[in-house]
């Protein structure tokens, strides 16, 4: 099978959200699986609960990055593969700490079984934490970025 048709397929897969395929060819089978991607709304977003009657001046440094959660995407990987910052080896990475990001831009790519994931940013904020680096293979809910809304 070609590489044009397994890419073909994959996207068919991702399209109809389908987690297997098996696909029998002059009698050869080939069978494409990927995980179950989390629902944006169950896996990027994180809220800590507010604390009741806590007067703002009376909130110490460790309380009050607790209540910030509350403004935090976290995005996490959907799946297992390797993180990618940038489009290229040596081109400039999707986004940097301080990059203001809008819905729907690339943050970077994953990489799994040949094949290439973009990551995107499910809400407008600003790259506050990159979590890993450049190469590094990462499992189902790694945190990837931090974004304070």
């Amino acid at each position: 099978m070609k590489e044009a048709d397994i890419r073909k397929y994959a996207a068919l897969m991702k399209e109809l959200e389908l987690t297997g395929l098996e696909i029998t060819e002059d009698n050869k089978v080939v069978r494409l699986e990927r995980t179950q991607p989390v629902p944006p709304h169950e896996a990027v977003v994180i809220q800590a609960p507010a604390a009741a009657s806590v007067a703002a001046a009376s909130v110490s440094p460790a309380e009050q990055s607790v209540h910030d959660w509350a403004d935090v995407i976290v995005v996490k990987s959907p799946i297992v593969g390797v993180f990618y910052a940038a489009p290229a080896e040596n081109a400039e990475p999707f986004v940097s700490i301080g990059d203001r990001v809008e819905k729907g831009q690339t943050l970077c790519i994953l990489e799994a079984m040949k094949l290439m994931n973009e990551i995107t940013a499910e809400e407008s904020g600003v790259i506050e934490k990159i979590c890993v680096t450049n190469g590094q293979v990462v499992e189902f809910g790694t945190e990837l970025f931090r974004i304070r809304r």
